[in-house]
């Protein structure tokens, strides 16, 4: 199983080669922990950790 690759700067789960949310190229396979924000303006949890979009994110990356 190959593991996803997760965008440092934002966090999100990425397929491409360019993050859909910061345009960057700067990605890693080293995460911890994912959340699925369905409703970022409802979402307390997206709130906290600073998500602003609708999408899968890792917690933690390296």
């Amino acid at each position: 199983m190959v593991k996803k690759k997760v965008c440092k700067r934002c966090k999100m789960f990425v397929e491409g080669n360019e993050c859909p949310i910061c345009k960057t190229s700067n990605f890693t396979t080293n995460w911890q922990g994912r959340i699925y924000i369905i409703d970022p303006k409802k979402s307390f949890v997206g709130k906290q950790i600073g998500v602003d979009v609708k999408g899968e994110f890792a917690l933690k990356c390296r």
